[in-house]
């Protein structure tokens, strides 16, 4: 084989593994919301690495899955669940380094209003997420979101550097 053949099969290579860990942080993303929202604690749970991070800047934060899954069956979370509710996640911004990767999304938390007969937004966030490759796949290392509530801190969570 060439050099320029080899070299253009390196290239093709290291594309292919870049789209496939893009798609692989996306489909993980989008599990969070279903997972939740059917109660299926230990599937939402599982998405992040044992030690990670949920941090809700503005209400708690839960190190472990052990703590993350005991604020999903909690009362809070539990009552939004009753009532009838959507995580909303937007397709995030992932970039990539190596093992590593960053994302940022938004996400509104949806309930339904029995006596209105309507939803409504409860939270609109801000949300970072950082990811590690294991040998499990890509996993929830910290996510990090805050009630865009016109303050500084959740508008902090969006800002990144776009290479040139």
């Amino acid at each position: 084989m060439s050099r320029e053949l080899e070299q253009q099969v390196r290239d093709l290579t290291k594309r292919v593994r870049q789209l496939e860990d893009h798609r692989e942080i996306a489909l993980l993303v989008a599990q969070y919301g279903p997972a939740v929202d059917s109660g299926s604690m230990t599937a939402a749970t599982k998405l992040w690495e044992p030690d990670g991070v949920y941090d809700v800047l503005d209400v708690d934060r839960w190190e472990g899955r052990e703590a993350i899954t005991g604020m999903l069956e909690g009362p809070g979370h539990q009552a939004v669940l009753k009532a009838g509710c959507g995580h909303i996640v937007t397709s995030p911004h992932i970039v990539i380094d190596g093992d590593e990767a960053t994302g940022r999304s938004h996400q509104l938390l949806v309930v339904w209003d029995k006596e209105e007969q309507r939803f409504w937004v409860m939270r609109v966030s801000a949300t970072k997420w950082h990811f590690k490759r294991t040998d499990k796949g890509w996993k929830i290392a910290t996510r990090t979101n805050h009630n865009l509530n016109g303050t500084e801190v959740p508008r902090s969570l969006f800002a990144y550097e776009l290479e040139d």
